[in-house]
């Protein structure tokens, strides 16, 4: 950090002219303002003005027109002891600025008389170009006596000359008109609001490159400026240069029969600039002639299917023609053919009258279309309609990747600063946390949802800090780590770890727990200070018979682990073989990776896992097959624990060694001793708000110490609304018990609730 701070005096030493790029970046800027707001000690006051005068020159780049808070900073920066050169050229250029913004809010290259106008219209325009002259004249402060001789002071005094004359031009006209008078100098007014404009025209090129604003970007200037798509930005330059080589061509009578033309599938995940890309396109097709507009058209499966027959061709021949020299473009276009659609599924009409249009001779070559979705889904879209495949050539495939940890922090700086904020060090640090938290599968959304973290970080800087009246403009821009504490309405307050020292028994499995949750956070730390760690071993095996509490300790598991920071979610998924295997060929993996994908983030419980092998010829070896490999791929993404009894649970575990080879943690959960199944009686009852009396309890510490209880706390839950019930049946029967009398159960409601159960069981 000392030396980080080094390095920014030293290039602040550098900068002394608005002609060249300051050597801070905005944000870069901001950071070190805020240490020297809490350390004064940290700048000179030459550097600290420079630095006030870095600010105000990015701010005045954002936003032409007059902004308050360059205001404040400048008169910080005059305050200083010193008055360095560059403060007194950005003061200039702020009104310099000010003054083509208010110029332009006339019009004047949109402003226009003519001959053949009645008397009425040119009264109308003269007399309101001339009011809104005389409002820019009253609001103009600026005593250019005071400013030194340049360019741009020269061609500013020649506007407001010009502007001046065509005032006075303006008044005389109206008065004519008012007065009846035959003739006003119409060709001489067109002409010196052509001059003024003209002359306003050239102030802008005056100003430094920097604040040249062109009226209309380049596509290609537009794509580079975007963060992150490296190999897309050089495929689309080169795309560029083919289709105006291609154009160039037949313009010199060449023909080219089998070009690709201008039809794409743009392919990615959420947020990686689908949309974005779509309109660039559009606007690279009109920039070389190639459409009459860059209008993008954007609709989706709701916008085209209609509800009965001949609607869905009518309302995709109507998004065609609102398309024609234009681009139509389709989100989630696999969404309009769905596997095993009904005949009532009119997706398919929407398909076959898109490709009759894009050949038809009505609207072939008069627009293009852009299919978009997931990648996946697209590739197996496309492949099961070779019509539509084929106007999509493969050249004219994008797939989006996307954005790298780094590029998204960027995006967050972007979105944040687009709104006037910025990020601490350290809130950014927590920052990425925060994204790879949300990154768990192909859904995460990637700049779509950093910008919502960031503005979630917004709301929450206003919506739970008190801020009366603050003097420091930099509190109102800086997010801090606090600001990224994002409230959880549904989030439970006890600790996970408290949790489990409140289950009763298991006391081999929680301190098998315990010592798991301490590895990791020591393996966590240990990477956060650049240690070397070694490999968390966190797929477990739960072994024990029913009602052990194997499903409760996984709950609280995924939830350690998640605190740990290991885990992204922290939810649970419970599966059995059901969940897992289908019952014909080629359905299991897919419903395996379905639950895999549900569980991502956090836990897939598998209960009574053994249950999925019943030999190699079962479907159950595939599920088998595909959860070893979906593991693997998505790593510390997804944690499996397998559960069973003892006994079939290492045979199952044995005869596969890919699964061997992946579980190395074993929890033994044994049955609960007597004195547990009688606490976890008591627990029970007492959630309910009823009381046992004392022979009861009696009677079930003697049950408990001479039966073997099958199916353990699940045996002591059912035994229990058992229990209630029979009590329900005997105080309604008893007239003489008083209402107390109904929270108490005896003895003999629990005798009549073992027999029921035990009478059940054989």
């Amino acid at each position: 950090m000392e030396q980080q701070e080094t390095d920014y005096h030293l290039k602040l030493n550098t900068w002394s002219t608005i002609n060249e790029t300051p050597p801070l970046s905005e944000v870069e800027a901001l950071r070190l303002m805020d240490d020297a707001k809490q350390n004064p000690q940290l700048l000179a006051d030459e550097k600290t003005s420079i630095l006030y005068s870095i600010i105000a020159y990015h701010r005045l780049r954002r936003n032409y027109n007059d902004d308050h808070v360059v205001d404040i900073l400048l008169r910080e920066a005059e305050s200083m002891a010193v008055y360095p050169n560059v403060l007194v050229e950005i003061k200039n250029l702020k009104l310099y600025l000010n003054l083509f913004s208010d110029i332009e809010r006339l019009h004047l290259d949109q402003w226009a008389i003519r001959e053949t106008d009645f008397d009425p219209a040119k009264l109308k325009k003269t007399k309101e170009l001339a009011e809104q002259i005389e409002d820019f004249k009253q609001q103009i402060t600026v005593n250019f006596d005071e400013i030194e001789p340049s360019q741009l002071k020269n061609i500013a005094e020649q506007v407001l000359g010009q502007l001046d004359i065509l005032l006075a031009m303006l008044q005389d006209s109206v008065h004519a008109i008012e007065n009846k008078k035959t003739t006003i100098p119409v060709k001489e007014l067109n002409q010196q609001v052509r001059e003024t404009s003209r002359l306003r025209s050239e102030l802008l090129e005056s100003f430094p490159d920097a604040f040249k604003k062109p009226n209309e970007q380049n596509p290609l200037e537009m794509l580079d400026e975007m963060i992150g798509m490296k190999e897309i930005k050089q495929y689309i330059h080169q795309y560029y240069h083919y289709l105006k080589y291609q154009k160039e061509r037949r313009e010199l009578g060449f023909n080219i029969v089998d070009e690709p033309g201008m039809h794409m599938i743009i392919s990615g995940n959420p947020g990686t600039g689908k949309t974005t890309i779509a309109r660039l396109l559009a606007a690279i097709y009109h920039d070389l002639g190639l459409l009459e507009t860059n209008n993008v058209t954007e609709v989706n499966r709701a916008h085209l299917v209609g509800s009965y027959v001949g609607q869905s061709e009518e309302n995709t021949i109507n998004y065609v023609r609102q398309s024609v020299g234009g681009i139509l473009f389709i989100d989630e276009a696999y969404s309009l053919r769905r596997e095993g659609q009904s005949g009532n599924d009119y997706g398919q009409a929407v398909i076959d009258t898109l490709v009759s249009s894009m050949t038809g001779k009505e609207y072939a070559d008069r627009f293009a279309v852009i299919l978009a979705g997931y990648p996946e889904e697209m590739r197996q879209f496309l492949w099961s309609n070779p019509g539509l495949r084929s106007r999509f050539p493969e050249p004219n495939h994008i797939t989006l990747p996307d954005f790298a940890t780094n590029e998204l922090l960027q995006i967050a700086e972007k979105t944040a600063l687009s709104n006037d904020y910025f990020f601490t060090e350290q809130a950014l640090n927590k920052f990425e946390g925060l994204i790879e938290q949300s990154r768990v599968d192909e859904t995460f959304g990637n700049a779509r949802t950093v910008r919502d973290l960031v503005l979630k970080a917004i709301f929450q800087k206003g919506a739970y800090k008190s801020w009366h009246s603050s003097e420091n403009w930099l509190d109102h821009m800086r997010i801090e780590p606090d600001d990224l504490n994002f409230i959880d309405e549904k989030e439970d307050d006890q600790h996970p770890m408290q949790q489990l020292d409140e289950l009763i028994g298991l006391s081999n499995v929680k301190e098998e727990v315990k010592k798991l949750s301490s590895f990791v956070r020591v393996q966590q730390q240990r990477k956060q200070n650049g240690l070397p760690t070694v490999p968390v071993q966190l797929h477990a095996v739960f072994s024990g018979n029913p009602g052990t509490g194997k499903t409760t300790v996984a709950n609280i598991y995924s939830r350690i682990l998640n605190n740990c920071g290991l885990l992204k979610r922290g939810h649970l998924v419970i599966a059995s073989r059901g969940d897992l295997v289908a019952g014909y060929v080629g359905q299991t993996a897919i419903k395996t990776k379905k639950k895999v994908k549900e569980a991502l983030g956090g836990v897939l419980f598998i209960d009574e896992a053994y249950a999925l092998y019943r030999g190699d010829k079962d479907f159950g070896k595939e599920a088998i097959d595909t959860l070893v490999d979906e593991m693997t791929k998505h790593n510390e993404n997804l944690v499996v624990i397998l559960a069973g009894y003892n006994r079939e649970m290492d045979q199952f575990i044995d005869s596969n060694p890919g699964l061997a080879s992946r579980f190395k943690k074993y929890f033994h959960f044994q049955d609960y001793a007597a004195e547990d199944l009688l606490r976890i009686t008591e627990y029970h009852v007492g959630e309910y708000h009823y009381q046992l009396d004392e022979l009861a309890r009696a009677y079930l510490n003697q049950q408990f110490h001479e039966n073997k209880i099958e199916g353990n706390a699940r045996f002591v839950v059912n035994l229990i609304d058992e229990a209630v019930q029979f009590q329900a049946l005997r105080v309604l029967g008893d007239e003489k018990d008083s209402p107390n009398v109904s929270q108490l159960l005896i003895k003999e409601d629990f005798e009549q609730a073992w027999t029921s159960i035990r009478g059940k069981r054989t």
